[in-house]
């Protein structure tokens, strides 16, 4: 099975990282120097990716995300948490995770995104396109480890959801739940606890329709021990609410001297390597019934076209000859 394929290909990748703590999106500890502190990071494993799905590999095996217990709500609230590099909300334990190779327990989830004015934000991309942000829903692997700190440094540890986020005219309720409460956790370090809400609906429709590779976290330590779902089909907020996110939140602490907006919180595509990626859809077959559909409507199109050409040189035709005998009539009388 490709899957067992791809675990194979991680399992020979997942090295220590560095102890060091303070790392940044931009400047002296920014992405470039990531390497430097934590090895992990110049791996030949690392995520985000970006997917060209003509080269991806169909495992018709692959099973659809079924998330559990995503709307059973075992508590009333959630917390919410601007830890200076993303806004990080925690999960219960009663969230798990099927249709993996593993039953996986949710751990958080947070959020990635550009700025005002320019089209990425996403860390993911799909036949180079980005999105304007990207939410990743954090997982480990709890039928074979104990807890998340043992589970991040094996080959098969983790498991993150990735859901690319566009933005249109229609405000989308699910993700208010976050958002209207980002005045609360300006600045880096704060905490709110907000009402607790189906998690299962910040997901996209189509649960069956995915890409999967070996990854790692995006952030420092870039430890390989991520199997990542990338979603095919992205859920759509309003322009309003992305503006929201991009221009609410600061990485930097309440009365620093220098406050910074937290922006441009993503990590651009890294290589793939000798890494599979797999999809759980044919996407050759989706293409070549796009690319039948559009050919079919060209033809019917250039059929039109001729027989409108044909029509018009019949009439000019026919014109000139009621011209022609019109006009020889009057001659001769």
């Amino acid at each position: 099975m490709l899957v067992a394929l791809l675990l194979l290909q991680g399992a020979s990748q997942v090295v220590a990282g560095g102890s060091r703590s303070r790392w940044t999106y931009a400047g002296p500890y920014g992405k470039e120097h990531w390497e430097a502190d934590f090895p992990d990071c110049g791996g030949t494993a690392q995520s985000p990716i970006d997917i060209q799905t003509g080269a991806t590999w169909h495992d018709p095996s692959l099973l659809p995300v079924l998330p559990l217990g995503y709307g059973s709500l075992w508590d009333d609230t959630f917390t919410l948490h601007n830890n200076g590099h993303t806004v990080k909300m925690s999960l219960p334990p009663t969230m798990t995770l099927q249709g993996l190779p593993w039953v996986c327990t949710a751990v958080q989830l947070h959020l990635h995104w550009g700025r005002q004015g320019q089209a990425g934000g996403s860390e993911h991309r799909l036949d180079g396109e980005a999105a304007p942000a990207e939410l990743h829903v954090v997982h480990y692997n709890s039928e074979t480890y104990a807890n998340l700190s043992q589970a991040q440094h094996q080959a098969d540890g983790l498991a993150v959801l990735g859901i690319l986020i566009e933005a249109g005219d229609t405000p989308n309720p699910a993700y208010d739940n976050i958002l209207r409460h980002l005045d609360s956790v300006q600045h880096a370090g704060q905490s709110i606890s907000i009402p607790a809400f189906d998690v299962g609906e910040l997901l996209p429709q189509r649960l069956g329709h995915f890409y999967r590779y070996n990854g790692s976290l995006t952030t420092p330590p870039c430890l390989q021990s991520v199997l990542w779902t990338v979603f095919h089909q992205r859920v759509r907020i309003s322009s309003a609410q992305l503006q929201q996110l991009q221009q609410t939140l600061f990485s930097t602490e309440l009365g620093s001297p220098h406050p910074q907006p937290l922006l441009d919180n993503f990590r651009e595509p890294q290589a793939l390597n000798d890494r599979l990626v797999l999809a759980s859809f044919p996407v050759g077959e989706i293409i070549a019934i796009v690319f039948g559909v559009l050919v079919g409507c060209l033809g019917v199109g250039l059929a039109a076209h001729f027989v409108a050409k044909r029509i018009r040189t019949k009439r000019r035709r026919e014109h000139d000859v009621v011209f022609k005998s019109s006009s020889k009539r009057v001659t001769v009388g």
